[in-house]
């Protein structure tokens, strides 16, 4: 019993020291260089007026490179600028308007303080001092009823005028969609309209991508994924010309998935392996599609 337990000990130490060799050979991962692509797509229906983008041509993040039709939003935006205008051309003045009423007041206050005087020197009676008290309480009363009116007229007027310059900044928002511009710094690899083409929402019209920035996608076993974290720095190759180029590692997939057919021989296809993605400057010889590996 002891002399088998002794084998098996044996041979559990031979496959550690297997598994150890093996760990610590040098694996040899492929992948193919991609990039990161946009799909520009229109945002606003209408004509495209200009449109001057070509495949393989070079563009800045926001520069401009295509119109949509704007002159029937244009015509709306001038619509409503006229109409928020107008609206707040007939707001009221309420300290003019209630002014008349306000120096019929003051001039009632003025007579009434005269009156006073003589009813103290009983030279008027105190009937005439009562008639200019409830003369200068209605004057006041109707001052109040003015102001209140006039100040919700004032204030409707002032949120038709606040809805109407919301409609404004609506259309500038549409007018501004109207301009077709690269969202990133990269190349155009495909058109899919022409200038005088009706574009619809939604319509996908060229295809770009940041080169200057390429991903090498490779595929790794669980036993190479130990030996790979993130951000850790590895050299590239390129299987084209055997140049070398500083990577680093960006993305570890979480999750294990089979093999893909185009990557490994028929025999590994059925492994389950981990997506990693090592960044790379690209120097302009590195394309999409091309095929890369990485030494584990």
């Amino acid at each position: 019993m002891k002399r088998f337990m002794k084998k098996i000990f044996a041979v559990a130490l031979l496959t550690a020291a297997v598994v150890a060799c093996d760990s610590n050979e040098t694996v040899e991962v492929t992948g193919v260089f991609e990039a990161t692509e946009v799909v520009v797509s229109n945002e606003i229906p209408g004509k495209l007026v200009s449109f001057v983008v070509e495949e393989g041509d070079s563009l800045w993040r926001n520069e401009q490179v295509g119109i949509i039709d704007t002159m029937q939003l244009y015509l709306s935006k001038l619509q409503l600028v006229k109409s928020a205008s107008s609206i707040r051309s007939s707001m009221p003045e309420i300290a003019k308007q209630v002014a008349s009423l306000q120096s019929q007041i003051d001039k009632q206050k003025y007579e009434k303080a005269r009156v006073e005087r003589l009813v103290a020197s009983n030279a008027a009676t105190r009937k005439q001092l009562d008639d200019i008290n409830s003369a200068i309480r209605v004057l006041e009363s109707q001052l109040a009823a003015s102001e209140s009116t006039l100040n919700n007229n004032f204030r409707s007027l002032e949120e038709q005028g606040s809805a109407v310059d919301v409609q404004i900044e609506q259309i500038e928002d549409r007018l501004a969609k109207c301009r077709v511009s690269a969202p990133i710094d990269g190349i155009v690899l495909d058109k899919y309209a022409e200038a005088g083409e009706y574009a619809s929402t939604g319509q996908p019209l060229f295809k770009m991508a940041d080169l200057r920035n390429m991903y090498l996608r490779a595929y790794v076993t669980a036993a190479g994924l130990a030996k790979v974290k993130l951000g850790q720095k590895i050299t590239v190759i390129n299987d084209a010309d055997g140049k070398e180029y500083e990577g680093r590692v960006t993305w570890i997939a979480d999750k294990a998935e089979f093999t893909p057919k185009n990557i490994q021989s028929d025999d590994e296809r059925q492994n389950l392996v981990y997506a990693i993605k090592i960044k790379v400057v690209n120097d302009g010889w590195l394309k999409i599609g091309m095929y890369g590996k990485i030494m584990l």
